[in-house]
């Protein structure tokens, strides 16, 4: 029994770190314990019996004092002000089975950070095989592009990227209970980096979106709502604990509605968009006018998209799609995701005008309304929906000819 303890402790310690250098600290935790516990089990059953029948130590305080109980896993993070990305890459490694119990250790001790399991956003070291995942040494200029050649992201990574390039499968995965190979998984693990993680990589790192001033400020983006939950310079108190702790519970919030949503509503559009892609010769002999049969569904990303893989020629100009109460909605498609530009708005004549003023206008019946922009318009039916919309490829020239016999 002794010796037994003496074991346990051993393996607990630095000596079984000098014997096992390869191995990571995870692998290392689970190791030392399988072998532990097999060991104890081996001297509690057989040594000293010679009856097979007779066992040693079965009192529960026995079982107990052999028993091993596992050292909690450790994330090891930067101490002081806190930012968005190591929020994220904590909140992001809690997800997974291995993590979920993980203390956060936020220090910049050296010899603190050396014995937690993974470490993010600190120490200056970026070794995915010893869980170390820094960005703010001078050698590192990672990006999704540079350690994974068939994305197209060239942003530099940050904690938050870092963390989710290695370990966002499994952790999709895991909160969407599908398989890790799934296709569709695939498409997700694209979709959040684009829409949710490189937004924190760059403002990290410093990244504008542009080039120039900006004609207005953006105070309210994510990390700039996980910044105001640090400490005020002039605050008595300048603990971040509980403030980091807010952070996590809110950025996690975002994640993982963010992941619901497009899980549960972006990703299903996705097959609707391309049944109309497909079939939108029979709407308009032009091509350039598709039709969705149920209105709210988000349309624009899954048709860039789906025109490149179908390498769709000529490009679609309008959308069509009924509204909460019936009628129906000629939308324009812009000119790409980010830009309110059309690649052809409706007739500027129409712009602003309503009812039955733009029904007489037009000689369209049963006409709603022209945005003044130019971006959408409406009409009670199907029928005068479509109509708005070829008159505008008549009038631009852009409308095949008819069908002559």
């Amino acid at each position: 029994m002794l010796f037994c303890l003496k074991l346990c402790r051993v393996l607990g310690h630095g000596t079984y770190r000098k014997l096992t250098p390869n191995l990571s600290a995870v692998d290392r935790l689970f190791q030392r314990g399988f072998v532990c516990v097999q060991f104890c089990r081996f001297i509690s059953g057989h040594i000293g019996s010679p009856n097979r029948n007779v066992t040693y130590m079965q009192s529960p305080e026995a079982k107990r004092f052999c028993g091993l109980k596992m050292p909690t896993p450790r994330i090891g993070t930067h101490n002081g002000t806190f930012h968005c990305d190591e929020v994220l890459a904590c909140f992001l490694l809690k997800q997974l089975p291995e993590y979920e119990d993980a203390e956060i250790i936020r220090t910049r001790d050296p010899a603190q950070l050396a014995e937690c399991d993974v470490v993010v956003d600190v120490g200056a070291e970026f070794d995915p095989k010893r869980h170390r995942y820094d960005h703010h040494q001078r050698t590192f200029s990672e990006s999704f592009s540079s350690l994974r050649p068939e994305k197209s992201w060239v942003t530099k990574l940050s904690s938050a990227g870092l963390v989710y390039l290695h370990f966002g499968h499994r952790i999709l995965a895991q909160l969407t209970k599908q398989p890790e190979g799934a296709p569709h998984l695939e498409v997700l693990y694209d979709k959040l980096y684009e829409n949710f993680v490189e937004e924190i990589d760059a403002i990290d790192n410093g990244i504008s979106q542009y080039d120039g001033e900006p004609r207005y400020a953006m105070t309210s983006n994510l990390s700039a709502r996980v910044g105001y939950l640090n400490c005020r310079w002039n605050d008595e108190n300048q603990d971040t604990e509980e403030g980091f702790r807010k952070a996590m519970k809110m950025v996690g919030a975002e994640f993982l509605d963010r992941l619901d949503y497009y899980y549960h509503s972006w990703l299903p559009a996705r097959t609707l968009v391309e049944e109309a892609v497909k079939s939108r010769a029979q709407v308009d002999p032009s091509g350039e006018v598709v039709v969705l049969d149920q209105g709210g569904c988000p349309w624009k990303e899954h048709l860039f998209s789906l025109e490149k893989e179908l390498a769709v020629e000529p490009l679609i100009k309008f959308v069509l799609y009924p509204d909460q109460s019936g009628q129906w909605r000629v939308q324009c498609v812009p000119m790409g995701l980010h830009t309110f530009q059309n690649r052809l708005s409706l007739l500027e004549e129409w712009r602003g005008v309503r009812d039955e003023e733009l029904s007489a206008l037009s000689s369209i019946p049963g006409c709603v309304f022209v945005h003044a922009s130019g971006f959408i318009g409406g009409n009670r039916t199907k029928e005068g929906a479509l109509e708005m919309a070829r008159r505008t490829l008549r009038a631009t020239g852009r409308e095949p000819p008819a069908e002559t016999s």
